[in-house]
């Protein structure tokens, strides 16, 4: 019949049924575009793991049999637009996360909490002795940071650091009233050592393990 779409039946050419990668990044929102509303079962916790999948690998042959299409290269090229589309999303989110992750030390590092506690660890003899007196601080930070617009707050760091002698973990409390950061514990633990060099415990808590941290 002329005019007939070309998926009139709806069995898909074998070279159109093959995985198909919009389906698989953007799951639902591919769904609701290509007619295919049982990709809205990705939207269930744990039966997204498995629907993700599902859709990849039966997404064309779905998607063809629930649409009509002009041409097999109209379905060509709006599979692939949705493949890109999802792509792009993916690196963009992919992206977005590590760069929060690692924005956190810089968070950190640009804190006066943080630099009232590597200042007093790079001016203790005792430190310096330990691992040398180029005392340097790695990227990588753990602990939290908390500062309220009231003046108060709360910082807790594990701060791995070395020098020319050695390695050492350095574990802070610090407590912020008025806006103004008080050291209420600082440790430092040297790789090897097993006495921690204790610059302040103003508090009387047990020692940081360096193995655990804070």
């Amino acid at each position: 019949m002329a005019g007939q779409p070309l998926n009139q039946p709806a069995e898909i050419p074998a070279e159109l049924d093959r995985w198909n990668w919009g389906a698989f990044f953007l799951n639902w929102i591919w769904g609701i575009g290509n007619s295919t509303f049982i990709a809205l079962l990705a939207l269930i916790p744990v039966v997204n793991l498995v629907m993700i999948f599902v859709l990849g690998a039966r997404g064309s042959r779905w998607a063809w049999q629930n649409r009509a299409w002009r041409d097999a290269e109209q379905f060509r090229k709006t599979q692939r637009n949705w493949a890109i589309a999802g792509l792009a999303v993916w690196v963009l989110s992919i992206g977005g996360c590590a760069t929060a992750v690692g924005s956190i030390p810089f968070m950190f590092k640009g804190s006066d909490a943080y630099h009232m506690t590597m200042d007093a660890v790079r001016s203790d003899t005792r430190v310096k002795a330990a691992i040398g007196d180029d005392v340097t601080d790695n990227f990588w930070v753990g602990g939290h940071l908390n500062v309220s617009a009231n003046g108060t707050g709360d910082a807790q760091f594990s701060i791995p650091v070395h020098g020319a002698k050695g390695k050492a973990t350095v574990f802070s409390h610090l407590v912020r009233n008025a806006g103004t950061w008080s050291m209420r514990l600082l440790v430092v633990r040297v790789d090897g050592v097993d006495t921690p060099i204790v610059l302040t415990n103003e508090d009387h808590v047990p020692i940081p393990n360096a193995a655990i941290g804070i």
